[in-house]
């Protein structure tokens, strides 16, 4: 199996280990709002001129198919 290098992998872990609860908890929304902020972008550059509700509704229907059953 062919594992992608990740040189600055323990950096990053001992960035986090430095960080408060409050911080990390703060960095995991931004990231969550970064991935929403990306997802969206994608599917307009697919379906640039949907009206809202057909956008909100395509959104949906992608999320469905990639929700993890587990939670």
């Amino acid at each position: 199996m062919d594992i992608k290098p990740r040189p600055n992998h323990r950096k990053y872990l001992e960035l986090l280990r430095r960080m408060s609860p409050e911080q990390r908890l703060l960095k995991a929304f931004e990231l969550s709002d970064f991935t929403q902020a990306l997802f969206l972008e994608g599917l307009r550059s697919q379906f640039p001129n949907p009206s809202a509700t057909e956008f909100k509704r395509l959104a949906a229907e992608r999320l469905r198919k990639c929700h993890n059953r587990n939670y």
